[in-house]
């Protein structure tokens, strides 16, 4: 075993000769396994940065936080139009079943939210296409959100449906350039609004820092914004001394009474916890995940080709070299190992190149974009893994060849 080592780095360097000769093959064999291997990484780093980031939120929001939905359907469906999208037989929520809902014993608090995207500005300075929502006055307690300066609206200001905003931070960086938006008037929809208040960050499920956001009075969206309607969202927070099950029995049970179903009928609504959520989200993901391995593949399989092609030609090239190696002493298993080492490095180092531009596809993604990025562990490690286990599977066919040369018939070789 003590030769091992030495075989091994004498493998590598011959993989580095074998670069320096053939440039343009090697180059291609280098291509397809990075390009396999950044498609890993890259994919990788988003899912777990946005897994990551729903977890967060979710946790913001409360342990025993749950939602009511118009409708909701774990998993990625595809319907072709034929059949009636099941959702439409639900009613939509309503404000007055919102309040319906914060009467119950097990329920401390109810906020209700819809939202939409529209154009915002601010003087001579436009943002095309902002997220606009429409909230309840208890959204800062119910979703997480944090008042940085100045302060949310009154319920009086709710109740009049007065035209005032909240904006968070990266909002007033686009439209205000370092001035203290506190009490400047934005335009929403062309409407005018006063900015009351400022949060530091968007703790929400539905938004993110790094997203522009516009929140106002619901009694003011329902006014002025242009959104689709009927998909209202209710944000629940059971008492500190109830249950989840407790709470969602409640809601349940009332939202059944307010709509008058009957026993033997369906709810007509959907009650989802956090746990129930991120399980779909993370079904969801894992959709993308099947398609990242479907695309790594398809390049590891043209760096294999690659492998195969450059490892066929170093065999004729070395023809006599195995020849004199053989007639030394040197075994089917040594020149075997050999040669699988020298294709083992080849894609090692295309899986290197491919981890490196994954790695940097990832940190423009989270500096440039809302979608946050975290390259984990597990993508370095089966990046690595799949590099080698290719240069030895596609190697294993020029390698064994090699292994096989009759030694006279080599030392003839011309």
């Amino acid at each position: 075993m003590s030769g091992t080592p030495a075989r091994i780095l004498e493998g590598m360097g011959m993989a580095l000769d074998s670069v320096r000769a053939n440039k343009t093959r090697a180059a291609l064999t280098i291509l397809g396994v990075a390009i396999g291997v950044m498609v890993v990484i890259a994919m990788a780093s988003m899912i777990t940065g946005i897994n990551r980031a729903v977890s967060h939120q979710l946790e913001t929001l409360g342990p025993k936080t749950f939602f009511v939905f118009r409708f909701f359907r774990g998993g990625i469906e595809i319907n072709d139009g034929s059949e009636e999208q099941p959702w439409r037989r639900n009613p939509p929520l309503t404000v007055e079943e919102a309040r319906v809902l914060a009467t119950m014993p097990s329920v401390k608090d109810v906020g209700y939210r819809e939202e939409t995207s529209g154009p915002v500005s601010y003087e001579a300075t436009k943002l095309s296409s902002v997220n606009v929502i429409g909230y309840s006055t208890n959204w800062p307690r119910v979703s997480g959100g944090t008042i940085s300066a100045g302060r949310n609206w009154t319920e009086v200001e709710f109740a009049a449906g007065e035209d005032v905003a909240v904006i968070n931070e990266k909002t007033a960086t686009s439209l205000f350039a370092g001035l203290d938006p506190i009490g400047k008037r934005i335009k929403v929809f062309g409407m005018p609004f006063m900015v009351v208040g400022m949060y530091s960050e968007a703790q929400s499920l539905f938004g993110g820092a790094s997203t522009p956001l516009v929140m106002i009075p619901h009694t003011a969206f329902v006014k002025v914004a242009d959104w689709f309607k009927g998909w209202m969202g209710i944000v629940v927070m059971p008492t500190d001394s109830a249950t989840v099950t407790q709470a969602q029995d409640e809601v349940i049970a009332g939202l059944r009474t307010k709509r008058g179903l009957k026993p033997a009928q369906e709810n007509n609504f959907s009650v989802v916890t956090q746990d129930k959520l991120l399980e779909t989200f993370n079904s969801v993901t894992s959709g993308f995940f099947l398609v990242m391995l479907a695309l790594s593949s398809v390049g590891l399989l043209v760096g294999g080709v690659g492998v195969v092609a450059i490892m066929m030609i170093s065999v004729t090239e070395r023809t006599r070299e195995i020849g004199v190696r053989k007639a030394l002493g040197a075994t089917r298993r040594e020149i075997l190992f050999q040669f699988l080492v020298e294709a083992a490095s080849l894609t090692l180092l295309g899986g290197t190149v491919g981890m490196i531009l994954g790695a940097l596809i990832a940190w423009a993604i989270g500096s440039w974009t809302p979608v946050p990025a975290a390259v984990p562990l597990w993508s370095v490690v089966t990046a690595v893994i799949a590099s080698a286990v290719t240069g030895v599977f596609f190697g294993m066919y020029p390698a064994t060849k090699a292994s096989r040369l009759d030694p006279v018939e080599a030392l003839r070789y011309e």
